[in-house]
């Protein structure tokens, strides 16, 4: 969940979640920077795992239950998506959740069907897409840690800007609580984390900062879209998983958005060093 949404004023529902939220923050901070600090193989295995327990929000959210048949192919596909990741061939993960997904709309009825084939690629692309980045020595850690910083200044900034500031609400039929400063705030910081990283890497402060930019309007549109598929099924958060969070969801729709997006862009400049790409623009 960005925390561009905050809580009405009087409210005492963030307070009373605070004291959870900055001690589960920064236990999951700490995980996602030593996996990834580890190595490719140590980070694959917390993605996987993150993964199954998105796989299985996602359909607890659009089919009302977790472990259904639905559940273990979605489940399979993604394992075996992050594990061709890991070996080096990112093109024929794409091919295996394009398959699952394909098989789904058939198994599943309704409106389910097309949501829990979506799902697959909701769970299964952003995975694919940072492994593959980390992939990239020497720059496997620092595009990650790029991607981290972003996402986790954005929703920090937009949570104080959005209680500090107030004002304008951003889209109140989606998200009632989120913010025009909010959005201002995170997208602010997340521009000028990024350009920190220049010096650092010798890389052009006005690139970073615009990637930055980018990216946290990127993270801003994942944040709103499961904000709309929760309104949508009636859910306040996705589970309880994570104490002062929600779930899985709630916490990772921001990196699933920026991470398949910063996939995309490393793509566009060079598929055969997509962390360099992403850092240097070449």
């Amino acid at each position: 969940m960005a925390l561009t949404e905050v809580d009405e004023p009087g409210s005492g529902g963030a307070l009373a979640n605070l004291k959870w939220r900055i001690v589960s923050g920064f236990v999951l901070v700490a995980v996602a920077l030593g996996f990834a600090y580890a190595g490719a193989k140590s980070f694959a295995l917390l993605v996987l795992v993150v993964s199954l327990f998105l796989s299985w929000e996602w359909g607890r959210m659009v089919r009302g239950v977790g472990a259904d048949l639905a559940f273990y192919i979605h489940a399979l596909a993604v394992s075996a998506a992050i594990a061709l990741a890991v070996a080096g061939y990112a093109a024929l993960s794409i091919a295996v959740l394009t398959t699952a997904a394909i098989i789904l709309v058939p198994l599943v009825f309704g409106r389910g069907a097309r949501l829990s084939a979506l799902g697959v690629f909701y769970v299964g692309l952003p995975a694919v897409a940072l492994l593959w980045l980390r992939a990239d020595e020497p720059y496997g850690f620092p595009a990650l840690l790029l991607i981290f910083a972003i996402v986790w200044s954005s929703d920090i900034a937009a949570f104080a800007s959005g209680r500090l500031i107030g004002g304008p609400k951003l889209w109140p039929s989606v998200s009632p609580n989120k913010t025009w400063a909010g959005l201002i705030g995170g997208c602010s910081a997340a521009a000028l984390a990024a350009a920190a990283f220049a010096p650092f890497l010798d890389a052009s402060v006005v690139r970073l900062a615009l990637t930055g930019l980018g990216l946290a309007l990127v993270a801003q549109i994942g944040d709103l879209a499961e904000s709309a598929l929760k309104r949508v099924f009636g859910r306040k958060d996705a589970s309880s998983l994570i104490p002062g969070h929600g779930g899985f969801m709630d916490r990772m729709d921001s990196i699933v958005a920026v991470a398949v997006a910063a996939a995309l862009l490393a793509l566009a400049i060079d598929a055969h060093a997509p962390a360099r790409a992403l850092l240097f623009g070449n």
